[in-house]
């Protein structure tokens, strides 16, 4: 093999029409070699002749597209301080922009020996390793263009790429559960019907299937378990593995781009799927082990881990730095992704043990020209201490606001003293994002993830029921703040199935009526069931793929015509927090809470334990701020009754000057929105027990 010196940026594989440049970085090796791989497997070997900045690098002329590729690191066995050297095994590219082939599970691919843990392993490992492919970046975008939906305006669909399809009639069977089965025409005509603004997709990054998991005949689904942050995860191609992802991919962003909705993608910068000091060797660890990941400085064999994992990359390594930016920049510019979720986001602000929002990781985000402009939404919290971080991130973050989810649960569940925390909660939770100069888009509203239950399994279990996880019901979430309405799981009760009914049009119309990003789970909509697992990570199979034979067409409709009427006032998405007081100079307020009998709440009601009901005036003439163009924003006016009791409740119309007559639009106790019962100033309306009613004030 003929290696020229090549260059050490870009660190990857460049292919520039006539050759390949490799370079990857370690500042422990003494010397990497090259492999490649033949049509028939055959590996060939050279090493990389020069060494710049920690950069390994080599160029390598004839080599292009399709070639199969990876290293051999040469160095340092010693795991007493960290280092963990070993040429016997393969190493994929951190920086592989495609990646083939599956892991097979087996010794080999361990750097160390099973019997001694300490004891190096010289089995090779190429065998059982998937490889590293070098990639053609040429593609015709046409005339894409990013959405640009403005922050407010948002409507996430939390989504699995596969899940969505494998089961959807309309998908021709070979493009089901791939990125070209979600960009078809009927998967896409779904989300322009439900009305959602963004697919925040599941993680796509190349991923492992833990050991464990295949052995037990499960694997892993969620994907959490990244080995490759420039990879689409090859299974979700139906192009093929030997790089036909990457287009696959860019023609699914193009799709979604041109029916107008975002892409989100779900990022796991936290950890790797190389697991504790007794995982595989794949790429980071026999790369460098003690730059890419937190040991413990106690006994360097071990590992910091924040995430449950097993690891932690390290974040005060700058060329992990480097490797994570180069990552996101790669998806937001070759790409074209709008913008990320980030797992556990709390271990990447870890400085040294305490979380840090300054830290280096943020401070590189928030310089960075093409990041810092597309979305960013933390998962705030980590395993580690102090982990819980919510309201707590920088200025341009959104979160994922843990404590809308468990008010709101608590509030329809009908747990007492909730109202004072709900009313935070359904205004964007000032509490938590008002006093740093943050707006009501950084709180990403949700009742339901893909970790935990379904909308459907929340109003129909109170217990988890994860057996077929094979972990004898012992993980997953214990306390899931869920009613099950009267009976755990499956009934014929028509009482019960109707109460359910009711309590999911209730979240969703709590959600989606909040102010801030809501977030649907995928298949919501629809009444996907997990039949009670709570913890589907390790269930690919038609436990967790969407059922769109029995979909809830009746409960469909109704989110699709909710996320159109919020679509449709902007009183329900404003851009800065309500005041509850007058504005510009008016006499009237923003916004007022009401007790039931049409009084405003004063501060013995909101710490009533026994109150489940209350209302809420918001004023659609008192939206602060300009639209686009300068104008004025304004709306309707509209009353909320929220009644969390189990009887119906009365409530009286307010009698205050900014009240008139009002038309009902919306009462959850009915299947669909629509136009019913009108009301006027000191009338009394009736909102059955656990229902929301939705009053719009007539115009003069």
């Amino acid at each position: 093999m003929d290696v020229w010196p090549g260059q050490p940026a870009p660190l990857g594989a460049r292919w520039d029409g006539e050759g390949t440049n490799f370079s990857v970085f370690s500042s422990v090796a003494e010397r990497v070699e090259l492999c490649l791989f033949d049509e028939a497997g055959r590996e060939s070997r050279a090493d990389l002749p020069e060494r710049t900045a920690l950069c390994w690098h080599g160029y390598v002329p004839g080599v292009g597209p399709g070639q199969r590729y990876g290293f051999r690191v040469h160095g340092p066995w010693d795991p007493a301080r960290g280092r963990r050297c070993n040429p016997a095994k393969f190493l994929l590219d951190p920086y592989a922009r495609a990646i083939a082939g599956d892991l097979r599970w087996g010794e080999e691919i361990f750097a160390h020996r099973w019997s001694d843990p300490d004891a190096r392993n010289d089995a090779d490992s190429a065998p059982a390793m998937p490889r590293s492919i070098v990639v053609d970046p040429r593609f015709d975008w046409q005339d894409d263009r990013p959405p640009a939906v403005p922050r407010h305006e948002t409507v996430i669909y939390e989504v699995h790429v596969k899940g969505f399809t494998a089961r959807h009639p309309a998908v021709p069977p070979e493009l089901r559960g791939t990125y070209a089965g979600f960009a078809h025409p009927a998967a896409i005509d779904h989300l322009r019907r439900l009305g959602v603004t963004a697919v925040e997709l599941m993680p796509v990054h190349q991923f492992v299937h833990d050991g464990h998991l295949l052995a037990r005949g499960l694997r892993n689904y969620w994907g959490y378990n990244s080995i490759g942050y420039f990879a689409p995860h090859a299974e979700y191609s139906a192009s093929g593995g030997d790089g036909g992802q990457v287009g696959e991919f860019r023609e699914l962003v193009r799709a979604l781009h041109a029916a107008g909705l975002e892409v989100i993608l779900d990022v796991v910068y936290n950890h790797t799927g190389e697991g504790n000091h007794q995982g595989p060797a794949l790429c980071f660890r026999g790369l460098d082990n003690a730059a890419y990941y937190r040991l413990n400085p106690e006994d360097p064999r071990f590992y910091v881990d924040y995430t449950g994992t097993g690891n932690s990359l390290n974040m005060l390594e700058p060329y992990v730095l480097q490797l994570l930016m180069d990552s996101l920049r790669y998806w937001v510019t070759e790409m074209h992704v709008d913008g990320f979720r980030f797992d556990l986001a709390a271990a990447l602000a870890r400085e040294l043990a305490d979380v840090d929002r300054l830290g280096g990781f943020f401070d590189v985000i928030h310089q960075d020209p093409v990041i810092s402009r597309v979305k960013l939404i933390a998962e705030p919290w980590d395993l580690g201490p102090d982990g819980y971080q919510v309201g707590n991130f920088p200025s341009l973050w959104s979160e994922w606001n843990g404590k809308y989810r468990d008010t709101v649960r608590d509030h329809w569940r009908g747990e007492p003293a909730t109202l004072d925390e709900l009313a935070y909660r359904l205004t964007g939770s000032s509490d938590l994002y008002g006093d740093d100069g943050r707006r009501p888009s950084a709180s990403v509203n949700f009742v339901t993830a893909h970790d935990g239950f379904t909308l459907a399994d929340l109003v129909s279990y109170n217990d988890k029921h994860n057996e077929a996880n094979g972990e004898d019901n012992r993980d997953g979430e214990s306390h899931n703040r869920s009613w099950n309405c009267g009976v755990e799981g499956p009934t014929d009760d028509p009482a019960v199935l109707a109460l359910r009914r009711r309590q999911q049009r209730n979240f969703l119309t709590t959600l989606l009526l909040s102010q801030g990003l809501p977030m649907l789970l995928g298949g919501d909509e629809l009444g996907r069931t997990q039949r009670g697992n709570n913890n589907a990570y390790c269930q690919d199979n038609e436990l967790s793929w969407f059922d769109w034979e029995a979909a809830d067409e009746e409960l469909l409709e109704f989110t699709a015509r909710l996320v159109r009427f919020r679509g449709e006032h902007p009183v329900f998405r404003r851009r800065r927090f309500f005041q509850g007081c007058p504005v510009r100079g008016s006499a009237e307020c923003d916004l007022v809470w009401l007790r039931p009998d049409g009084r405003e709440m004063d501060e013995e009601d909101w710490g009533a334990g026994f109150a489940r009901s209350l209302a809420v005036f918001l004023n659609g003439g008192q939206i602060p701020g300009l639209g686009p163009r300068g104008e004025r924003i304004e709306d309707a006016s509209f009353l909320l009754l929220f009644n969390a009791h189990d009887g119906p409740v009365g409530f009286r119309v307010p009698e205050a000057s900014w009240s008139g007559r009002w038309t009902e639009v919306l009462d959850t106790a009915k299947p669909l929105p629509e136009e019913g019962r009108e009301a006027a100033a000191g009338e009394e309306l009736a909102v059955e027990g656990r229902a929301v009613v939705v009053l719009r004030r007539q115009e003069a």
